[in-house]
């Protein structure tokens, strides 16, 4: 049997792992210019963090988490979503005792999902959380570094900020009772999935792709219209702290996010560029979380980002720089019975030179191959190592991408003009 990948758990392949990279580094700069700081947890908990933190009745947990039980017994599973972890790793460590904090992770989720572009079983994302902190002052900052990454990505003109304030969870359980009064009446004429919902999580119905479920809500009680006043405060200042930083916002007062324990601030930046899969980014506020899982009480607010989709998205508006996918500024061609020596030399330049990337040829072959293999791979320079090169401690310098002759130089000479030559 030829063994295959698992359907919806893709490989990343070299030529691709550049852009990714260039994502990563990226938001973790953007990141680190906020003082937040890098969390790391395993991808796999018990199964019950999932059920208490994203609900019992949410799609996640009846139907896309990958669980099992252990040799113990136990029931584990592989994580769907990574604040319920980042909590959990919070309290456990004593990260939340009478402080504030400021952090961010990467990695694989895991989710049971008809594979599509931009939606994988095996996914990831950039999830930043920030604990401790009450007012609609850090709920803009998360807005305000999400903004700025956009800007420095070059992606900002493609990507549109959705907010809402779904209040406290009693206002919800009055709205939800008040929803399905509403529903129940039209439910011969809601969609399939809708109907179902009706039964487990009619919030969601508000989110339905299916338009004429949309065309019934027009109708339908508006959430806005039971939330209470310290939540209306709290989301007209939170506007205001965007419209001062002249960052542009839709009110979307359908907007629920599909898990049960956001509450005051959502949100989601959306694009028209990647098709169905228009979400990049999403999150909000948090606040009975940390309780929720066994904590003291504890507000939180955060975010993640899918990087699927941001790479689809930097690929399709070609905008990440040409130098992000060149690996080889530097080639070293070794030609006869000299490649321990090459080799050393290699290794020298690497000291002398940190910020040039090196590729020394092995395998031996012929002069000419191993200029073609230097051509292949992006190099600007070859360095041309013989047994006469060797002997008189030259090196023949050879130029791949300017019409200039080669030249001889002194290895001793060679840090120095190199370091010049890709510094200018």
């Amino acid at each position: 049997m030829k063994l295959q990948s698992i359907r919806g758990m893709n490989d990343l392949l070299p030529e691709q792992s550049a852009t990714w990279q260039y994502l990563e580094r990226t938001v973790a700069e953007v990141l680190g210019r906020y003082s937040y700081r890098e969390i790391r947890f395993p991808i796999l908990e018990q199964t019950e963090l999932f059920k208490r933190a994203v609900g019992e009745v949410t799609d996640i947990v009846e139907k896309e988490m990958y669980s099992f039980d252990d040799r113990n017994g136990d029931s584990l599973s592989l994580r769907p979503e990574g604040t319920a972890g980042c909590v959990r790793a919070c309290t456990e460590n004593g990260l939340l005792h009478n402080q504030t904090q400021r952090l961010w992770y990467s990695g694989p989720m895991f989710r049971h999902e008809r594979p599509q572009k931009g939606r994988l079983r095996q996914f990831h994302q950039i999830g930043v959380e920030a604990f401790g902190l009450n007012g609609p002052d850090i709920d803009a900052e998360l807005l305000l570094i999400t903004a700025r990454l956009w800007k420095v990505l070059k992606i900002d003109h493609e990507v549109t900020l959705q907010i809402n304030s779904l209040g406290t969870s009693a206002d919800r359980k009055t709205y939800r009772a008040a929803l399905v009064d509403y529903l129940v009446a039209q439910q011969d004429q809601l969609d399939e999935d809708s109907r179902r919902r009706l039964q487990t999580n009619p919030m969601r119905i508000l989110d339905s792709k299916n338009e004429h479920t949309q065309a019934l809500l027009n109708e339908a009680p508006k959430l806005a219209d039971f939330i209470d006043q310290e939540s209306r405060d709290h989301f007209e200042q939170l506007c205001a702290v965007l419209d001062g930083a002249n960052i542009a916002y839709e009110i979307n007062p359908r907007l629920v996010r599909g898990l049960d324990y956001y509450s005051k601030t959502v949100f989601e930046w959306v694009t028209t560029s990647l098709g169905a899969q228009g979400t990049v980014c999403a999150g909000g506020r948090y606040d009975g979380l940390v309780e929720q899982l066994g904590g003291k009480s504890c507000p939180g607010v955060g975010f993640a980002m899918g990087i699927e989709r941001l790479v689809l998205l930097l690929d399709e508006l070609a905008v990440v720089p040409d130098s992000i996918a060149q690996t080889v500024d530097l080639y070293i061609v070794a030609v006869g019975d000299i490649q321990q020596e090459a080799l050393v030399l290699a290794d020298q330049l690497r000291s002398q030179c940190p910020n040039i990337r090196i590729e020394s040829h092995c395998g031996g072959g012929s002069f000419k191959s191993q200029i073609k293999k230097a051509d292949k791979s992006g190099a600007a320079v070859a360095l041309i190592l013989g047994e006469d090169e060797m002997a008189s401690a030259t090196v023949g310098v050879k130029f791949l991408r300017e019409d200039k002759p080669q030249k001889t130089v002194d290895q001793q000479e060679l840090g120095n003009l190199l370091t010049t030559y890709f510094t200018d």
